[in-house]
């Protein structure tokens, strides 16, 4: 009865953000899913399903906790079967990797399909001494199959791979095969993603279980597709897919393949403020506030796990928006909470009125119409927008007459102090 892990979309290495404990966070889910679901349950061997590392070039400690980790499992005597995914493929024209550097060290086992001297891919099985090989028959019973990141041409790669896997000797009791790619349908705004029955040709030439990954969220298809997720989110948007490690065992009953998520991992919070258009600046700032004391009052943020939290205010403003100091009352709220980030979106639009003119309307009357109709979007002078209005206009004349400076200076202090202005 074999048993392995399978992860994807790792992403050792993350810098979104500019953050130092924001990149250790992927480290620790990587650790903390390795020594839970992998050496505790004493599985038969791991598969990474590409994208171990964010980039393609490694500062050394990104390298050194790839290397904490895979000489874990290694202790534990438990193999690790990879793949390149599109973050740390070789670039073309280049003929290593840091995936390639790991399995000349013996960390892991870097299976990739070669080309004949006619140009097809062939599948030669693993040589330990060079380190090199497209598949593996391990001694659990189980055949695993690599492949490489294909892109826009998968589809016809996939052919290819079914047809190099159909010229293999016959396999053992399964068969795993390792492919970075998504399927369609799992998420929006994504180009490029694979049919249902572009993948069939696989599971006709006898693939058990097909080991995905790429799209960092949780997805199983027709009981022989899986794709576990990225073990962390990736962004804020991605807070909401389920996603970790599955935990397979394979047996005369089918696959069984368990959804691992109770590991370490750094907590998100989305939180939302609509605004109604008749709050001022002062309200504005006071319901951000109120906003972020409810989320902890009510357990849903604890401020001492430092968690990533997002405030997104929205709807419409009395008040000209660039004229909020974002950047203020971020760094408040960043205080309050005790988020490791804290990210405010300020999408409220300004209130706008627009009241109808007739054709025939003069000068005058539009210029008196627009004054007014940004002064009503004002929450501060709506209430006598009609009088500043006439003051503008007022005011433009003057200037129009070439009055000082000091005059319409003047003129504009009495028009704002006014008792009806006020």
């Amino acid at each position: 009865m074999p048993r392995f892990l399978h992860v994807a979309d790792i992403h050792l290495g993350y810098d979104r953000y500019d953050n130092p404990e924001r990149t250790k966070d992927f480290f620790f889910a990587f650790q903390d899913v390795i020594e839970r679901y992998a050496i505790a349950e004493a599985v038969d061997f791991v598969v990474i399903a590409g994208d171990l590392f964010e980039h393609r070039t490694l500062q050394p400690n990104i390298l050194n906790q790839a290397q904490v980790c895979l000489q874990m499992l290694q202790e534990a005597h438990i193999p690790v079967l990879a793949i390149e995914g599109n973050h740390d493929n070789r670039p073309y024209g280049v003929k290593t990797s840091w995936l390639r550097y790991l399995a000349d060290w013996g960390l892991l086992l870097l299976l990739e399909p070669t080309s004949s001297e006619t140009g097809d891919l062939i599948y030669c099985p693993w040589d330990a001494a060079e380190k090199r090989g497209g598949y593996i028959d391990l001694a659990c019973g189980v055949r695993v199959l690599g492949s490489q990141w294909y892109g826009a041409s998968a589809p016809k790669a996939i052919a290819t791979l079914a047809e190099a896997i159909r010229r293999l000797p016959t396999p053992p009791a399964y068969t795993v095969m390792l492919f970075h790619h998504g399927l369609e349908g799992q998420i929006a705004r994504y180009e490029g993603a694979l049919r249902y029955r572009d993948l069939l040709p696989l599971k006709q030439v006898g693939v058990d279980y097909l080991a995905l990954g790429h799209i960092h969220k949780n997805y199983a298809e027709e009981g022989w597709i899986f794709n576990p997720g990225s073990l962390e989110a990736n962004n804020i948007e991605e807070s909401g897919y389920d996603r970790g490690a599955y935990l397979v065992t394979l047996n005369e009953q089918g696959i069984q393949a368990e959804l691992k998520q109770a590991y370490q991992q750094r907590a998100i919070l989305r939180l939302r403020l609509v605004a109604k258009g008749r709050e001022t600046q002062e309200e504005i700032v006071a319901a951000a506030i109120a906003t972020v004391q409810t989320a902890i009052q009510t357990g849903q943020l604890v401020p001492a796990t430092q968690p990533i939290v997002e405030l997104r205010i929205e709807g419409v403003v009395g008040f000209d928006r660039l004229e909020l100091n974002t950047r203020q009352l971020q760094e408040h709220l960043q205080e309050l909470s005790q988020a490791l980030v804290f990210l405010l979106r300020f999408n409220a639009e300004s209130l706008e009125y627009a009241s109808p003119l007739a054709e025939e309307a003069s000068r005058l009357q539009v210029e008196q119409e627009v004054f007014t109709d940004l002064l009503t979007a004002h929450n501060t002078y709506k209430k006598q927008a009609q009088k500043l209005a006439q003051g503008l206009i007022e005011l433009k004349n003057q200037q129009i007459q070439g009055y000082p400076e000091a005059e319409m200076y003047a003129f504009v202090e009495t028009l704002l102090h006014t008792p009806e202005a006020s």
